[in-house]
């Protein structure tokens, strides 16, 4: 029987999810990756382990995580909360998401409507067998679907008790604003976006999302921080066959190029000055966004998951670094 470090809480930081009530660990996991129908049971279990007993109280999933069987994610973590983890249920923060295609015909493909959504949620609540999850997203965006049809069956998922709190995910600064005003309108406790973002992908910035959230209250939950595994020590000197670039399983693939790899280098060395890898520094310059409530890592092995939410021990930054970074990243 599983159990946990019993000082799992005194090294983590938690940050607020915008001017909710709610708490986010700093660094929470991301099930995107190798918790699916192909992935190694025993491997899956040790890293939400190892997670929790950081203090990694977040773990992050979608409806259509674990290819190439949608749903297998949802069910691995459920396999995993029943093997122990389940006695700890009110301190995890759970959250899901819908809005990608997910079953056969017209109300499973990717859309945001009400048909789909409550169906989703109530497929991944059976999947996780769970009374409910704290958080639940819009996955993406649906410009086919009016935005008052997509807030109301979010807003209905908490009124059913089947959602404590709602999100949603890929949505740009514009997008963001014209939805969050209907949950105003609802009282709906819409608390997180969940963007990509990292030092080599820097869209929010641009969109203004970043600036927006913060001035409105909103978290944001960042993934891809790492940039698909660019920004780790895998790619410092090429490509590694075993690589998700040398299988071919990301689709950035092409951007890895020898301007890139240096950059990676130089990046890395202000890293190493730091006393952190380059994975580390990279997490704690999205943490220094004062929008990001949390960054969510994806592993594929325990020990990453301890190397990097380790980045919390240096998440404050020198004028001198920042602007180091900034010369690099514009090069």
């Amino acid at each position: 029987m599983y159990l946990p470090d019993e000082n799992r809480y005194n090294g983590m930081v938690y940050n607020r999810a915008g001017k909710s009530g709610l708490k986010l660990p700093a660094v929470s996991l991301g099930l995107w990756q190798n918790f699916g129908y192909q992935g190694c049971f025993e491997n899956m279990e040790k890293m939400v382990h190892t997670a929790f007993d950081l203090g990694i109280t977040h773990f992050d999933i979608a409806n259509n995580y674990g290819h190439p069987f949608n749903g297998s994610a949802e069910e691995n973590f459920g396999r995993i909360l029943d093997r122990g983890m389940r006695a700890y249920r009110d301190e995890l923060c759970i959250s899901t998401k819908a809005g990608y295609d997910m079953w056969p015909g017209p109300y499973g493909d990717r859309n945001g409507s009400r048909k789909y959504l409550t169906a989703s949620l109530d497929q991944s609540l059976r999947r996780m067998k769970l009374d409910y999850v704290d958080i639940f997203y819009h996955h993406v965006f649906d410009p086919n679907t009016p935005l008052e049809e997509t807030a109301l069956a979010l807003d209905n998922a908490v009124k059913q008790g089947k959602a404590l709190y709602v999100g949603i995910s890929n949505y740009n600064a514009k997008q963001t604003e014209e939805i969050s005003r209907i949950f105003r309108e609802l009282h709906t406790p819409f608390i997180l976006n969940q963007p990509s973002y990292s030092m080599l992908n820097r869209w929010i910035e641009d969109d203004g999302l970043d600036r927006w959230a913060e001035e409105n209250g909103v978290g944001l939950a960042v993934f891809s921080p790492l940039y698909q595994g660019f920004l780790t020590n895998r790619y410092l000197n090429g490509i590694p066959a075993d690589s998700r670039v040398g299988k071919g399983a990301t689709w950035i693939g092409n951007q890895l190029d020898d301007k890139m790899i240096a950059k990676l280098n130089k990046l890395n060395g202000i890293a190493a000055e730091r006393g952190q890898s380059l994975s580390q520094m990279a997490l704690s310059w999205v943490l220094n966004n004062k929008a990001v409530s949390t960054v969510l890592i994806g592993a594929s092995r325990p020990e990453q998951i301890a190397e990097n939410a380790a980045c919390i021990d240096r998440l404050d930054f020198s004028g001198e670094e920042l602007s180091a970074i900034e010369s690099v990243l514009s090069e």
